[in-house]
C-alpha cells in the first residue's frame, strides 16, 4: 500500500470511528478498513467495529474520493438512498441494516455505513458454481417475492424519489445515446423499434432501479440481500423485470438449472 492510500485509509478510519461513536455502543475501534473492487460508481469499504462483546461487520458506501458529484437523472443522492433501504427492509425486503448516515461534519463526504452481509454478487459463479446449485432453482420466485415488497412499499413514506415514466427513460437513454454523436445503425434501430413499441404509463410505484445479478447477494439459500439502491426511483414496476431478464446479466446461462 503507497503512503497516498493509507493516509487517505486512516483518515477514513478516523472519521468512521468519531461519526459512529454515538451510534454503536462501546465502540473500541475500526479495524480492519479495506476498500474492495466492486462498485463501479461509488466507493464499498469493509470494516469492523470493534466492542466489547465482539465485532460489527459494517460497510461503508460513499462517493467516490468523497466528493460530491452530480448523480443520475433518477438517482437519489446517499440519503435518500439510505432511506429507501431503511423502508425497504420495513416492507421486508431482505437488505443491510442501515446504521448511519454520514453528514457533513463527518468529513469524508456523503455515504452511509450499513451491515455486511455474506454472500456472492459475481454472476458467472452463482450461475455456475456447485456451490449454488440448491440456490438457482429458488432465485426466480424469491426475485419475485421481494420485488412485489419493494413496489408495495407506502408511497406515503417515501423520500422525494424523481419519478420517470417509460417514455421519460426511453428519452433519457435517448439523450445519453445522442451525446456521443456517433451514430450506429443497430443502436438507430434498435431506438426507432423502443420509440414504437413504448407501452401506456402504467401505475407507477417505487422500484429498485438496477434489481439484477451484480446487486444480489445471494447464498447457497439464496437471495440474502439487496443492495446497490442508487438508481431507485418511482416508475414502472415491469422495468425491474426488465433489468433482471436482460441475457447480458445472465452471462449467456439461459438454459433451465
Amino acid at each position: 500500500m503507497n503512503p497516498a492510500t493509507t493516509t487517505a485509509t486512516e483518515a477514513v478510519s478516523k472519521a468512521l470511528g468519531a461519526a459512529l461513536a454515538p451510534v454503536i455502543e462501546n465502540l473500541q475501534a475500526i479495524e480492519n478498513l479495506k476498500q474492495l473492487s466492486g462498485g463501479a460508481s461509488q466507493e464499498t469499504w469493509s470494516f469492523d467495529a470493534r466492542t466489547p462483546t465482539g465485532s460489527k461487520p459494517l460497510i461503508l458506501r460513499r462517493a467516490p474520493n468523497g466528493v460530491v458529484t452530480k448523480r443520475t437523472t433518477a438517482g437519489p443522492d446517499h440519503a435518500m438512498e439510505a432511506a429507501m433501504i431503511r423502508l425497504a427492509f420495513e416492507a421486508g425486503v431482505p437488505v443491510p441494516a442501515v446504521h448511519y448516515v454520514l453528514e457533513e461534519k463527518d468529513g469524508i463526504g456523503p455515504g452511509y455505513v450499513m451491515q455486511r452481509i455474506e454472500g456472492e454478487t459475481i454472476a458467472r459463479k452463482i450461475l455456475r458454481d456447485d456451490a449454488f446449485k440448491e440456490a438457482r432453482p429458488v432465485l426466480a420466485f424469491q426475485c419475485g417475492r421481494i420485488l412485489a415488497q419493494i413496489h408495495g412499499i407506502d408511497a406515503q413514506k417515501l423520500p422525494a424519489l424523481h419519478t420517470m415514466s417509460p417514455k421519460d427513460q426511453f428519452n433519457q437513454y435517448r439523450e445519453t445515446y445522442d451525446s456521443y454523436s456517433y451514430p450506429h445503425p443497430v443502436f438507430e434501430a434498435a431506438f426507432k423499434w423502443l420509440e414504437q413499441s413504448l407501452p401506456p404509463t402504467p401505475e407507477l410505484k417505487p422500484i429498485h432501479g438496477d434489481f439484477r445479478n451484480g446487486n444480489l447477494i445471494i447464498g447457497s439459500d439464496g437471495v440474502r440481500a439487496v443492495i446497490v439502491w442508487e438508481l431507485a426511483h418511482i416508475g414502472d414496476p415491469a422495468a425491474d423485470l426488465g433489468w433482471l431478464c436482460v441475457n447480458s446479466w445472465r452471462f449467456g446461462e439461459t438454459k433451465k438449472t
